[in-house]
């Protein structure tokens, strides 16, 4: 998972960044709300620590402006503020869940799967676009009455452009992503890949096709036949 911790204590930021890090997920900090938009705006997080207290502009007017702008990135403030008042105005501005100052790393570290396990609960494996239906728990992509396996990376990548549709998602977001924030990957491999899966779209007889938008990213395209 890609975490984002936007924390001006930074002891306490590198704290909880080297423990969740432990737990195999890849971390970047920020101490500052300027800083936290540049961040945010990359878009290739899967979860967000925030503070409320931050220099610059504070945690609760970020998530305000996070949620009015659609960025539905799940968020858990942590701060001292810890009165039902602060609560209850922290989740009301659109965070998931909130934990008080200080805390046990374990405690945190239940929350986050708990969020994604309720997430998961509530949510679905099978995606579609098109003439496409992706069951990512199962690796499979079918179209109509043929279907072939995934590999792991295929899936994931096939995930993020059928979760996009016909909007252009951007090289970084795709290789961070996929690959990670913490790796160093070539952008040849993310041209391998999207050849794999082109391939695999050929071989289902799809009529659904990877755009490359030259300079930004990929985007999925669907030619209706009946149309």
């Amino acid at each position: 998972m890609n975490i984002l911790i936007i924390e001006d204590d930074k002891d306490l930021c590198h704290a909880v960044s080297w423990q969740l890090k432990q737990d195999g997920h890849n971390v970047d900090c920020c101490h500052n709300g300027g800083d936290a938009n540049l961040y945010i705006r990359q878009g290739i997080y899967d979860l967000i620590l925030l503070d409320r207290m931050l220099p610059e502009e504070d945690g609760l007017h970020l998530l305000h402006s996070m949620r009015a702008a659609g960025n539905l990135t799940p968020v858990i403030i942590l701060s001292a503020l810890g009165e039902v008042d602060d609560k209850v105005t922290g989740l009301n501005e659109g965070a998931d869940d909130y934990l008080v100052k200080p805390f046990a790393y374990s405690e945190l570290a239940a929350r986050i799967g708990s969020l994604f396990r309720r997430k998961n609960d509530f949510g679905t494996s099978v995606l579609t676009y098109g003439d496409l239906s992706l069951d990512s728990a199962e690796s499979t992509l079918r179209c109509r009455n043929k279907k072939c396996s995934l590999s792991n990376t295929e899936n994931e990548l096939m995930s993020l452009l059928i979760k996009a549709g016909n909007k252009t998602t951007s090289r970084t977001v795709l290789l961070h992503k996929v690959w990670g924030i913490d790796v160093s990957v070539e952008d040849s491999n993310l041209d391998n890949y999207i050849y794999f899966l082109r391939k695999r779209l050929k071989t289902l007889e799809s009529n659904v096709s990877i755009v490359n938008r030259r300079g930004h990213g990929f985007y999925l395209d669907y030619h209706d036949p009946q149309a």
